[in-house]
């Protein structure tokens, strides 16, 4: 029914720039909150930058605060996030996920749909 599918990921340079699609279909887009989330080998998933698309009121972690921007096309239904500057520590794979727009924030545990996640490597 919810179907969220990433795509964008790569290789690339350290201060170079990527820009990650998450294609939504199965639901009501607009009472959804939309986020990105990476997680590296060891580490647990991080909530890297959610939006609501209703409001479009944003989070991002302070980690990628002025380098990524996350944005909403609700007519296509695809949230997308701008990845710039990139670091090696932004190495990843990066899923897209939707919870239900009640209440704020962008932790994983909130989120019940989820892509299957697109790999992010940047080298040094």
């Amino acid at each position: 029914e919810v179907q969220l599918v990433e795509s964008g990921g790569g290789l690339v340079q350290a201060g170079g720039s990527l820009r990650l699609s998450c294609a939504a279909s199965g639901f009501a887009f607009d009472d959804y909150i939309i986020g990105w989330f990476r997680q590296a080998p060891g580490k647990e998933r991080e909530g890297v930058s959610c939006i609501s698309s209703s409001d479009n009121t944003r989070f991002y972690v302070n980690s990628v605060l002025g380098r990524f921007t996350i944005s909403s096309d609700n007519a296509k239904k695809t949230v997308y996030l701008q990845m710039n500057s990139l670091k090696p520590e932004d190495t990843a794979v990066y899923y897209c996920g939707a919870r239900q727009a009640a209440g704020v924030g962008c932790d994983a545990a909130m989120f019940q749909h989820w892509g299957q996640g697109t790999q992010v490597t940047v080298s040094s």
